[in-house]
């Protein structure tokens, strides 16, 4: 009986012990699986963010009796959650940021811009104002925005026919080279990549990290990298620049294309596949995605149709600039979603087939940080047996800045150095147009160079400089010797020329406007002996005002010294006959 007894004792110890045990296990399991989520979900921060002490920065919301609308887009009283967190980890510094997906009216989604309010804190301006200093884009309206954000889907009807594309597509690693880029736009283009792409076409994502010295790209980037399974960092030991570190990253690729990406980009819905299948049908292709505009402010997702797509080209500086598809390419086409030729690329975003890439020679590794590369490799893709397109089928976004935040050695002029040896390597007898333009050569042009003011020595001609600023008069500017937007070149026909454009006067200011060889408005001129440059049309001569503040049109003086011009390296010889003054 006592056995018994004590058996039966043991067993309810057993049974007590067991359950314990269960209990305890079933704990442990629940609290390291809700840790796991919580650490690698894409809507909450990594553990090692949070901070109970830090201090919260208060957030005036705007006010109430605003609307949202479509053209109003997102503001911080949207997502008040969002924003309460924003506050608790803003003041941090080198922190990453990791915004929660949210509803279609959450901050920036379907690529709506977010609008901060006017009259936030002064603690929250200074974030907003350190993050444009680091960044040179508003690093707060991207930290608002979930890393994983909905984007409208920007392309033709076209382009989703079934069959469009080979089924059998190649696969690609994606190169994508940063320094010192904000955590939020460094994540939204990688999440970007994975969630927008067959899985199944892309090998891996290559990271490289050209030197960057700010926290949150060193461990934290490792550790938040190491859930995704196809994505490896490459780190330079030195500061490479972009084309260095782009070399650096072509040699751990493995799959059969390579793909270039900026580290501030977003790459819609289809981006991929219309690029393989162009490589796939022909390896001597190089293809370019539409580049849609991030506004740098905003974040808001501007995006073109397909009958606006641009190629590229480039001017005498050997500076890129977009160029419309011009009439004879329209042609060879039966619809605008059709892949396009084009002169040149912008650089940042393509596609190329490996094995062409090296026999290419890959970039130029004499080539300094960056600047010029990309016409370096049009070249001499066009000049080696293949061919550079751009793909309206493929859109991908860029937050395109206004400023460079980054700072390299002073003394030395890269964008010149490396135009200099693009001109001596590729252009052959075509260089001399780029001398010409650097102020070098004398050319074959009647005058190059500034154009300078007699009554006013140390004052030239200045045009309005970027393509933007066409149709805006022509201004005045302290005389550099720089050339830039001093040099000028005057033609044998009279025309006054800037590249492509041409001084143009139509009875009130003179400014740039496409030269159009019929003379008229954009007919010049110049008397070396009386320094004077005459309208052709309206007999009237260029001076500057007496208040010394602009260009204007004046009945001819040859007395009056506001009239008097010299052009640089004037060579009357060269001037058609008709045109000679005597």
């Amino acid at each position: 009986m006592k056995y018994y007894s004590m058996f039966f004792l043991r067993r309810r110890t057993l049974i007590l012990k067991a359950v314990l045990i269960l209990t305890a296990l079933w704990f442990m399991v629940a609290l390291l699986t809700t840790n796991g989520g919580a650490r690698n979900a894409i809507g909450a921060p990594p553990i090692e963010y949070e901070d109970p002490e830090a201090k919260p920065l208060k957030m005036a919301k705007p006010s109430s009796t605003k609307k949202k609308s479509e053209s109003y887009g997102n503001n911080l009283s949207d997502a008040p959650t969002r924003v309460d967190w924003m506050g608790r980890i803003l003041g941090r510094e080198g922190l990453g940021v990791i915004a929660a997906p949210g509803s279609d009216n959450a901050p920036g989604e379907l690529g709506k811009p977010v609008v901060l309010p006017a009259n936030m804190s002064e603690d929250a301006k200074l974030a907003v104002s350190e993050g444009w200093k680091k960044n040179a884009f508003n690093q707060y309206a991207s930290d608002l925005i979930s890393i994983k954000r909905k984007l409208p889907d920007p392309r033709d009807e076209w382009c989703k026919q079934p069959g469009r594309y080979l089924e059998d597509l190649p696969q690609t690693s994606v190169v994508i080279c940063f320094h010192n880029e904000a955590w939020s736009v460094l994540l939204r283009t990688v999440h970007s990549v994975i969630d927008r792409s067959p899985p199944h076409l892309i090998k891996e994502i290559i990271l490289v990290d050209d030197f960057s010295d700010m926290p949150h790209l060193m461990q934290q980037l490792d550790d938040y990298m190491s859930s995704l399974p196809k994505v490896r960092i490459v780190r330079a030991t030195r500061r490479e620049g972009l084309i260095r570190a782009r070399l650096l990253g072509a040699r751990y690729v493995t799959a059969p294309v390579l793909t270039y990406l900026d580290s501030h980009c977003e790459c819609t819905e289809g981006w991929l596949e219309p690029l393989l299948d162009r490589i796939a049908r022909n390896k001597t292709t190089v293809v370019c995605p539409v580049i849609d505009v991030i506004d740098d402010n905003t974040l808001e997702y501007h995006y073109r149709d397909s009958s606006s797509v641009n190629v590229g080209g480039f001017d005498w500086n050997l500076q890129f600039n977009w160029h419309p598809v011009p009439a004879n390419e329209r042609a060879r086409h039966k619809h605008t979603a059709e892949p396009v030729w084009s002169p040149t690329m912008a650089g940042g975003l393509f596609a190329i087939d490996k094995e062409f890439f090296e026999r290419l020679g890959t970039y130029d590794s004499g080539f300094d940080i960056w600047g010029g590369e990309n016409l370096e490799l049009s070249f001499k893709s066009w000049m080696c047996g293949g061919t550079l397109e751009i793909v309206p089928c493929s859109h991908v976004g860029h937050i395109f800045r206004k400023r460079s935040p980054y700072k390299w050695r002073t003394g030395v002029n890269v964008l010149k150095k490396n135009s200099v040896r693009l001109a001596e390597v590729w252009l052959d007898d075509y260089a001399k147009y780029y001398y010409q333009r650097v102020g070098n050569d004398k050319g074959e042009s009647v005058a190059h160079g500034e154009i300078r003011n007699v009554g006013f020595d140390k004052t030239c001609l200045d045009s309005p400089g970027h393509k933007s600023n066409h149709h805006k008069p022509v201004g005045l500017y302290p005389c550099h010797r720089q050339g830039g937007n001093q040099y000028w070149m005057y033609s044998k026909n009279g025309e006054i020329r800037r590249d492509e454009t041409c001084l143009d006067y139509s009875g009130h200011d003179v400014v740039l406007y496409p030269c159009h060889g019929a003379k008229g408005n954009q007919l010049w001129l110049y008397d070396h002996n009386t320094k004077l440059i005459k309208h052709g049309s309206s007999e009237k001569c260029m001076a500057i005002s007496r208040n010394k503040d602009k260009i204007v049109m004046e009945t001819c003086n040859e007395s009056e010294n506001r009239q008097m011009w010299s052009m640089e390296n004037f060579n009357a010889d060269r001037l058609s006959p008709e045109l000679m003054t005597e």
